[in-house]
């Protein structure tokens, strides 16, 4: 499984093209899908995002360019259909990644208005679902602190998230039989007033 996208830059500069890519909502959704169930057939993915082939086939070619999918050998071993995995897990980046060039800072200032956009989607959806079970409803949750910190606290914060997320993903035993559900995580951690 992975780590997602987040604005805040730790693992050097993303490529502008790389972050504009991505924060499509089709092509995100697609990244999402393979980031959960791995190297995909392209009719897979069309039907499960209810796409078009022809508009599939056009979001991987400009994710592939973006570095962001890559193209598989069909596990089966036929050569007449075309599978795609993520190239790597997980992106992060800031506005201030880019500061000889105000056009790509601009464009990475909205891939982070659509990251959010994103996650207050989901969460609404959540929210305004119909059909779930008690047990899902328990297990949900909201958290948020306000708390004193300088700059490389809270990146150090940050790090320490994505090491316990990526610890308790590491943990899971997906080989027992459980019936498991796609869940979202996300959180954000800014400067602010009271």
């Amino acid at each position: 499984m992975w780590t997602w996208w987040g604005a805040r830059s730790v693992d050097g500069m993303e490529p502008i093209e790389a972050i504009t890519a991505v924060h499509h909502p089709v092509r995100r959704r697609m990244c999402d899908y393979l980031g959960l169930h791995g190297a995909t057939q392209v009719t897979t993915l069309a039907r499960a995002l209810d796409q078009q082939v022809g508009s599939i086939s056009h979001h991987l070619r400009i994710l592939a360019r973006a570095g962001r999918v890559e193209r598989v050998e069909d596990p089966t071993g036929d050569r007449r259909t075309s599978w795609w995995q993520l190239a790597r897990q997980g992106m992060s980046w800031s506005a201030e990644d880019f500061p000889d060039s105000p056009a790509d800072a601009l464009l990475a200032r909205e891939a982070e208005r659509a990251n959010v956009r994103t996650h207050v989607d989901r969460l609404r959806a959540w929210h305004h679902r119909t059909g779930s079970t008690p047990e899902w409803n328990r297990a949900a949750f909201s958290i948020d602190w306000l708390a004193w910190a300088t700059p490389e606290e809270l990146a150090a914060l940050s790090e320490a998230m994505r090491e316990t997320f990526a610890a308790w993903q590491a943990g899971i035993d997906t080989d027992d039989g459980a019936e498991r559900r796609p869940v979202f995580v996300f959180g954000h951690g800014f400067p602010t007033a009271p």
